[in-house]
């Protein structure tokens, strides 16, 4: 089951209010260009801002996301319906014969146990081409995100179109490595509605994420410092060995 903070209607129609400026999208869009890929799946796409930008640029695009209310929010940014949406998983797809795969955010994080993180890993492979790319971003370790997230305890309150202001609060809820917990509130100050959404992220070693891509089926090319955030994550640029 996706977090409430997906998979809610109320949360999923503020979570880009609250995302940032996402940076991180014109890496991806550049990227898809220097591996020359047209036809683009975006795995956990949520409300579709990357899947937006790729086919903005000419680009076939296949959003999937087991979160259907952050999918309605990714279809009303589609004005030309350009994209294909799927309420589902890496695990759900069919072959689609893609070029490139990407996740990005926290993606790849979310698979708490070895045997989903191996699920996803067989099927992005199989929803690409032989010899597609998966590219995909996580969290290093050592810089133990966490500490920093715990110290930052500020409410924060963002002016939402359409919805009015709306109170954000995180707080980390339990540290069990490699396993990290926390918890976001929200409250609608229109109305005063509070609504929590709980995650969980597992953060592996490079070493053991390289292992588990030899593993099935996949090639490292490189390993990449993340642009919006130098020296916290590691993207990984792998290949489809057949």
């Amino acid at each position: 089951m996706p977090d409430a903070i997906f998979a809610h209607p109320r949360l999923a129609s503020i979570y880009d209010a609250f995302d940032g400026q996402r940076d991180d999208l014109t890496a991806y869009f550049d990227i898809a260009d220097e591996l020359g890929a047209q036809h683009v799946l975006d795995v956990g796409c949520g409300t579709g801002s990357l899947a937006v930008l790729l086919a903005a640029g000419g680009r076939t695009v296949v959003g999937v996301d087991p979160a259907e209310a952050s999918l309605n929010v990714a279809r009303s940014k589609d004005r030309d319906a350009r994209i294909t949406w799927v309420h589902g998983d890496a695990t759900t797809l069919s072959a689609l014969d893609a070029d490139l795969a990407v996740m990005t955010g926290n993606v790849a994080q979310v698979f708490l146990t070895d045997e989903d993180w191996a699920q996803t890993l067989q099927g992005v492979h199989a929803a690409l081409r032989p010899h597609g790319y998966f590219v995909f971003e996580t969290r290093h370790p050592e810089r133990r995100a966490w500490e920093e997230w715990a110290a930052d305890s500020a409410h924060v309150i963002r002016e939402v179109p359409g919805i009015g202001p709306v109170e954000q609060h995180r707080e980390v809820t339990d540290v069990s490595l490699p396993r990290v917990s926390f918890r976001y509130t929200y409250r609608f100050l229109a109305d005063d509605a509070t609504f929590t959404s709980d995650s969980t992220l597992r953060f592996r070693s490079r070493g053991e994420v390289e292992s588990s891509l030899i593993a099935h089926g996949y090639r490292v090319r490189d390993v990449r410092d993340a642009p919006d955030r130098p020296g916290r994550e590691f993207v990984f640029i792998t290949e489809r060995t057949t």
